[in-house]
């Protein structure tokens, strides 16, 4: 089914006789659900874009290359920096906005702006009755439903197909630079990203990739960012040397996003978020090849395939979801959670049309 615009997307659902399997860019293949696929693709285009109010609405089918070349030539950005998987999953395709949202994919910047459903403001998705419905606004005011706004994002599509989205945006960053520290065991590793991130400095990414060392970007005017390098640099002297990243600082960035380090290895590809105290622990349990972000709080692994990467690592607190692998592997929830998810689930999907996630269509 290829629905060309949202009222044929309510009726195919309506007539669904059995599982959907909802499919926008294949491009995020964590969860197969079984079911005839319901291909989003045709709810694309721009609805609304008002860049003196930081205004997007877009259609949820609509690739995220187009809505990122849009805003790039008003000099705009989504705040949360979406990143690709595709390389790392093994995965082709175009990745689209709605796939985003309902992944809740969030990049390195995710430590200072917050994640993708911080910059959702509204939703359009029809539910699994076929019934369209809408949360929240097209302004940054209107806060009205917001709650659902926030479920939508991360649901993995458990609660109904996304048709339209509206995110607040940014001013895209004049200049950027990146300080890396080389050669830290992960225990200071992790120390020097919490330092920077507990500075004034205003650091906007923390990682760690191999090869690489510790990474810490700065963004913003040319003269700031110039100033909080060298103050930044000093206050972290106690950790070995600087070296400063500046042309090939956003090229880093994007590897650090796309967990390129993980490429073409071998093996199931793991990801857990975690305290950032914790990550030094839990990477010498895992005893593989990891990359950090969001400070340490965002551990990706690689393991051989049948291996449980949670029991390796536990004890932890956070979550683990199986990426790349055979079979579906989340984190259980704890059984108040569990039970609330259920609930929404009955609510919104009575059918059970989407009990299997989203499918390949992420």
């Amino acid at each position: 089914m290829k629905p060309r615009d949202e009222s044929e997307l309510a009726e195919a659902i309506r007539a669904a006789a059995g599982p959907l399997r909802v499919v926008g860019g294949g491009t995020r293949p964590v969860v197969r659900a079984a079911g005839e696929a319901l291909h989003i693709g045709g709810l694309a285009g721009v609805r609304l874009y008002e860049p003196a109010a930081l205004t997007l609405v877009v259609g949820a089918g609509t690739p995220l290359a187009e809505v990122e070349a849009l805003l790039a030539g008003e000099r705009q950005r989504l705040g949360f920096e979406p990143v690709r998987w595709n390389a790392l999953l093994g995965a082709a395709g175009e990745s689209t906005i709605g796939g985003v949202v309902a992944a809740n994919v969030s990049g390195p910047r995710r430590l200072q702006t917050g994640a993708c459903r911080d910059a959702l403001i509204g939703v359009r998705f029809v539910d699994g009755r076929g019934e369209v419905v809408k949360s929240g606004g097209r302004v940054m005011k209107n806060v009205t439903g917001y709650d659902l706004v926030k479920l939508m994002a991360g649901s993995w599509g458990q609660l109904g197909v996304l048709s339209e989205v509206a995110f607040k945006l940014q001013p895209a960053a004049a200049t950027e630079a990146t300080v890396v520290l080389e050669d830290l065991g992960l225990g200071d590793a992790v120390a020097a990203m919490a330092a920077a991130m507990g500075s004034p400095f205003e650091v906007s990414g923390a990682g760690w990739m191999p090869g690489v060392g510790t990474m810490l970007r700065l963004e913003g005017l040319a003269e700031s960012v110039a100033y909080r390098v060298g103050r930044l640099s000093a206050a972290l002297a106690r950790f070995g040397a600087v070296r400063i990243q500046r042309e090939s600082s956003g090229a880093l960035w994007r590897a650090l996003g796309e967990v390129a380090p993980l490429h073409g290895l071998a093996g199931a590809i793991w990801r857990f978020s975690v305290k950032p105290s914790e990550a030094p622990g839990v990477v010498a349990r895992l005893g593989c090849p990891v990359v950090l972000d969001w400070g340490g709080g965002l551990i990706w692994a690689v393991l051989p395939e049948g291996v449980d990467a949670r029991a390796l690592a536990a004890p932890y607190s956070g979550h683990a979801t199986l990426m790349r692998g055979p079979g579906v592997v989340f984190q259980p929830e704890a059984p108040a959670i569990a039970a609330l998810g259920a609930g929404l689930r009955a609510q919104f999907d009575p059918r059970g049309l989407f009990s299997g996630g989203a499918g390949n269509g992420l």
